[in-house]
């Protein structure tokens, strides 16, 4: 292995545009895993090395930055966050906290209400599946009605497949009390027949329709959402993200940002195979899209599909029942165990239609019985297509033991979002709904890593989080405890990962996870110079403090993207 002052020495200090000296670099490359310094040049980590090795680089257009001995690592990777919705939910939308109740709700709504121009939409969430299901009656849809005081409200549920609407927004919709429910979706009734306001499946896409329809300006609309979801990202450290659901016209948000160098990140597009949130072209229709949609920093390369709900509401699929199975019966339609979205010829047919286009697939998969669904199905390719086909089991909170290896077997990547393997409101919910054994082994990234499969992090942002952080993320993967006293104990403790895997999952292993592994994810020279200075140094401080970490500055492709107040020197 070349010293560092041999590579800097082959670099010369021509056109160096930044130099970061005076740091604790962690570059995650196992061939130079340490440095105190690095360079840039157009856009590209050029060299690594001492301070002294580097300084020699400087050249008198050099931009240079003391990190005064700050931890400096590569970007953060999000390999599942929607940020559509996100970057909406950030500059217009309606924030409810997390486990809101219905009071606080309301209270939220009034507000918001008073504040927008007599046809404004009011829009946001989300509702957890407990609250959801509790307005589900024509008392609460008075209730709304009151608070929203002739404005139209759309509120959506955790899943983002619901939404819990108001009589103006009915009317908007043209749905009455006798109104037909749709193909895919229903409108909830009570016992006489009266819509109470709560849209099931497929009316969910109309109301964002009628939504978006209110909108003067879309497009504009569209971008600034754009570049507030990236700068949100930028602000706790990441460079790089896979959305979990692009459609065609979110694509061409971000394409057209890349174009126009205003794209601050990596963007690795998940095409929907069958409508899931907005309306727009799904399946083969949007597939075929994906060629013309690329650009520099986006990447249309995968497809998304859908298996079950969530445990909350009882519409993941298990191998064994719910607990108390008429009521799981009652929820899940029929099937004790909760039911899968896809047939097993379904799910193998959408695999083949995104091989057969050089496209991989992200599965969401929350529950043991649509996880084995998953790797039978991708074992069928598998045996057809070989290794090449990447595939993401998303939220995989519940594996049977005896599937556990097959990820590493069939080069299955473990999506491990949202950030819930810690005590929370959200899991107390879920042990009321599953049988007790399978708390004990919620979230089993222990499992899967000592088995060998890739575990990539994301944040499912804004559906599991309000604001992502990944910093909580990376500490509650190595305590499962909550940093908030207010939720004491821990959460399947034996569970628990050490933090280089808890940090590998969030840079190296979601960059390989998303296709990006020969871009980001680690500092090498020749790879895009995407870096962040942090206010402290995570291996020196109690793990219990991660959570709190500040992000300094970020920067992407050698542009530094967001800096917080505490500068450092430049």
């Amino acid at each position: 292995m070349p010293e560092a002052h041999t590579t800097a020495a082959h670099v010369g200090s021509h056109r160096i545009d930044l130099v970061v000296r005076g740091a604790d670099v962690h570059t995650l490359d196992p061939d130079r895993p340490r440095a105190s310094a690095l360079a840039v040049r157009d856009g590209r980590v050029a060299a690594l090395g001492t301070d002294w090795d580097i300084e020699s680089l400087v050249g008198p257009n050099t931009r240079v930055v003391d990190a005064g001995g700050r931890m400096v690592m590569p970007g953060l990777v999000d390999v599942h966050a929607h940020l559509g919705f996100g970057g909406q939910a950030a500059a217009w939308e309606l924030t409810l906290p997390p486990m809101s109740g219905v009071t606080e709700i309301l209270g939220s709504v009034r507000d918001r209400a008073r504040a927008l121009g007599p046809d404004d939409w009011v829009v946001g969430g989300v509702l957890v599946g407990p609250v959801f299901q509790a307005v589900g009656n024509t008392a609460m849809l008075a209730a709304l009605d009151e608070v929203s005081e002739g404005r139209p409200v759309m509120l959506r549920d955790e899943s983002l497949h619901n939404r819990w609407v108001n009589s103006r927004a009915l009317e908007i919709l043209g749905v009455g009390d006798g109104t037909a429910d749709p193909p895919g979706g229903r409108y909830v009734r009570d016992a006489a027949g009266r819509a109470v306001g709560l849209l099931l499946g497929a009316p969910a896409a109309d109301a964002e329709a009628a939504a978006r329809r209110a909108v003067a300006d879309p497009r504009e609309r569209d971008a600034h959402s754009a570049r507030t979801a990236v700068s949100v990202l930028n602000s706790v450290g990441v460079t790089a993200v896979q959305d979990a659901a692009t459609m065609g016209s979110w694509l061409d948000v971000f394409t057209g940002l890349d174009r126009d160098g205003e794209l601050d990140a990596w963007v690795v597009g998940s095409l929907p195979a069958r409508e899931f949130i907005e309306p727009g072209p799904v399946g083969p229709e949007l597939f075929d899209t994906a060629p013309e949609r690329r650009s520099p920093h986006v990447r249309p390369d995968f497809v998304k599909a859908v298996l079950d709900g969530v445990p909350a509401t009882r519409t993941s699929k298990f191998l064994e029942p719910y607990r108390g199975v008429e009521g799981a019966a009652a929820v899940a339609g029929g099937e004790p165990t909760g039911e899968s979205l896809f047939t097993d010829a379904e799910l193998v047919l959408l695999l083949e239609e995104a091989v057969a286009r050089g496209l991989h697939a992200k599965l969401h998969a929350t529950a043991d019985g649509a996880v084995r669904q998953v790797l039978d199905a991708v074992q069928r390719l598998r045996e057809r297509h070989g290794g090449g086909p990447v595939f993401h089991l998303a939220h995989p909170e519940f594996v049977h033991p005896d599937d556990v290896p097959r990820f590493r077997d069939l080069g299955v990547v473990a999506d491990a979002s949202p950030v819930l393997w810690f005590p929370n409101p959200m899991n107390g919910i879920i042990a009321q709904q599953v049988q007790e054994h399978y708390m004990q082994r919620i979230w089993p990234l222990r499992e899967l890593h000592e088995a060998g499969a890739l575990i990539a992090a994301g944040s499912d942002w804004p559906v599991a989080t309000g604001l992502p952080n990944p910093w909580l993320s990376i500490e509650t993967m190595v305590t499962r405890r909550n940093p908030d006293p207010t939720f004491p104990g821990d959460l399947a403790p034996g569970q628990a990962v050490d933090l280089a895997t808890a940090i590998r999952a969030h840079t190296v292993n979601a960059a390989r996870a998303a296709g990006l592994s020969q871009e980001t994810g680690r500092l090498r020279p020749g790879m895009s110079a995407d870096f962040i200075i942090l206010d402290r140094q995570l291996h020196d401080i109690p793990v219990e403090e991660i959570h709190a970490t500040r992000v300094l500055q970020t920067w992407f492709a050698g542009r530094q993207v967001f800096s917080h107040r505490a500068q450092v020197a430049a």
